[in-house]
């Protein structure tokens, strides 16, 4: 911002920026079907209670197979025993470190940011939660948007 120099500089209030939500997010690249759960931090029985969640909405018949990065809950002993109880119905397939481009869900998350948060100013974080879980409110069904987003190809 320029400021001719005889003018006081200006303050500008603003929120802290170091805020975050946490959320859980799975796509079906088939027909483009979100999944997404907020939770309080990211940690091994939050990712169990979206893999529980996850699993009740596979096609029957099917192996459900979840990509997912490295973080360590990810990988948390935590969930073994009820990942060896549904093997077959969900496996966690790891992709190699720092390989974000090849996970769909990461596609999402960045278009939801272009299509919610650039350019806006939220004057709480409720209200760009708001925003951002009406937008995944529309993905809940199966779109076109996201299936083309996340074509497997």
């Amino acid at each position: 911002m320029w400021i001719p120099p005889e003018e006081i500089d200006p303050i500008l209030l603003h929120e802290p920026t170091r805020k975050s939500v946490a959320v859980f997010g799975a796509v079906r690249p088939a027909d483009g079907r979100l999944l997404t759960q907020r939770c309080e931090s990211f940690n091994a029985s939050t990712f169990l209670s979206f893999l529980q969640r996850l699993v009740r909405h596979r096609r029957r018949g099917h192996i459900m197979v979840v990509v997912t990065d490295n973080a360590r809950w990810h990988h948390a002993k935590a969930l073994e025993p009820w990942l060896k109880k549904h093997r077959k119905t969900i496996q966690l397939d790891f992709l190699p470190p720092y390989s974000p481009e090849l996970n769909a869900i990461e596609r999402v998350w960045k278009l939801t940011r272009r299509l919610c948060t650039h350019n806006r100013y939220f004057a709480t974080m409720e209200e760009l939660v708001e925003i951002v879980f009406m937008q995944f409110d529309k993905w809940y069904k199966s779109n076109h948007t996201l299936q083309r987003l996340c074509a497997i190809n």
